[in-house]
């Protein structure tokens, strides 16, 4: 195990034991240390899946397919946060890959309706698995107390996610 233990200082920026106390939390610092989760949990998925040639906004897309099966190219860019046409883009690329299929939504043969084939489906499951056993991984090399505290701050995290989707929505 290489945790160091729940008050060891880390390779990151520090949070005072005051603040700790206080239950405050430095913007600044949890920005970063969002950014350096994010750029770890990717590093570690390329060397996970090296034969992976999706990008991570692909594999994104996918995912949110997955949990919004005949969604339209515009709601994905809405839930994506992404602009419409760089969804389109995507989704071309996808389907010239074979992991994406549209079809005609209901009556209107204007409106398009996104599904994943077996192939995209595969794709997505193989990201989630290896998000999953990447985070596995990790944790276990977590000092006992510290896998309790991210355990018990998954809650307000995703409050935190939610309260963050709030303010890009109302712009």
């Amino acid at each position: 195990m290489t945790g160091k233990g729940p008050h060891a200082a880390s390779d990151g920026p520090e949070v005072t034991a005051a603040a700790m106390l206080e239950g405050t939390v430095p913007e600044p610092v949890l920005a970063d240390v969002v950014a350096r989760l994010r750029r770890a949990m990717r590093r570690a998925a390329r060397t996970a899946d090296p034969d992976n040639t999706l990008s991570v906004a692909q594999l994104e897309l996918l995912s949110c397919l997955a949990e919004h099966p005949g969604a339209r190219p515009s709601r994905l860019a809405q839930l994506l946060k992404l602009a419409p046409n760089s969804v389109t883009t995507m989704v071309t690329g996808l389907r010239t890959r074979d992991l994406v299929t549209r079809t005609s939504g209901g009556g209107d043969r204007r409106t398009v309706a996104l599904e994943l084939t077996a192939a995209g489906r595969e794709a997505v499951d193989r990201y989630q698995a290896h998000n999953a056993a990447i985070l596995a991984a990790a944790l276990d090399r977590v000092h006992p107390a510290w896998r309790h505290l991210i355990a018990a701050a998954i809650p307000a995290l995703a409050e935190l996610i939610g309260a963050i989707d709030d303010l890009a929505e109302s712009g």
